[in-house]
């Protein structure tokens, strides 16, 4: 049975009694699907215990009308985490993990200004800000990200060594459909037609001879570009089906 910690205080007080066994972390905004899974289970693999963390965090979505509908299925992601068997959920309100009402925030000034960071105003001081009271809240031995978000995975790593945050951040491997689409929350808002051309994306980031090229061969498709660029050793692009953004790298 998953312990459900809906306070912060709660699960402070609970963390104590954790005491030197390892503790592995996985935070998510919910909607959970496989490549969460594959998370939490490779923490469960490396740690005598594991929290799993569902908030949908309100400072990182410039979009407001991205925010009202991000898939929201509690039951349902419920019922996966006890499946496999994570011990301790921690789903508190806005209220409890913002009492400054978001006056202190985390700010990186190079890595964050390019890519989703250029489209996306202010997204990545949502996503630094609420990782940093994550990690201090759950201090977990291990916490665990995907590589399909890989430039939040470099912001968090270069966050947590420039804090000094004991935490070691885990780097897994992006998880995909059997067509190759990267799985995300957000594709279950894709449409029947939209999401018959999404595993596109993928194919043509790791095809394409150029930028360019994947630019154009993706317009042709019908997908709507914000960006493809080579950066880091990788080909990194976020897209847009309709009302759904879509990242991926290669």
């Amino acid at each position: 049975m998953t312990k459900i910690f809906q306070s912060v205080q709660e699960w402070i007080e609970f963390r104590k009694s954790i005491g030197g066994k390892t503790l592995g972390f996985v935070p998510t905004m919910g909607a959970l699907h496989e490549g969460h899974l594959t998370l939490m289970r490779r923490s469960m693999a490396e740690n005598d215990c594991t929290a799993v963390s569902i908030f949908v965090n309100p400072t990182q979505f410039n979009d407001p009308n991205d925010l009202t509908h991000y898939p929201r299925t509690p039951k349902e992601d419920l019922e996966l985490l006890e499946s496999i068997g994570v011990q301790y959920l921690i789903s508190p309100e806005i209220t409890d993990l913002y009492p400054d009402d978001y006056r202190y925030q985390v700010s990186e000034k190079v890595e964050s200004n390019v890519l989703c960071g250029a489209h996306r105003p202010g997204h990545f001081d949502g996503v630094l800000t609420i990782v940093l009271k994550l990690l201090n809240l759950t201090q977990a031995s291990h916490a665990y990200f995907g590589e399909k978000d890989f430039q939040q995975l470099r912001l968090i790593e270069g966050m947590a060594k420039a804090f000094f945050i004991p935490t070691k951040i885990v780097a897994c491997p992006t998880l995909r459909e059997q067509d190759g689409l990267a799985m995300s929350s957000r594709n279950r808002r894709l449409t029947p037609e939209h999401r018959e051309i999404a595993p596109g994306f993928q194919k043509t980031l790791k095809g394409a001879s150029t930028t360019e090229d994947a630019i154009r061969k993706l317009k042709e498709q019908g997908f709507e570009v914000d960006y493809i660029e080579d950066r880091w050793g990788r080909r990194l692009g976020a897209v847009r089906l309709g009302q759904v953004r879509l990242i991926d790298n290669v």
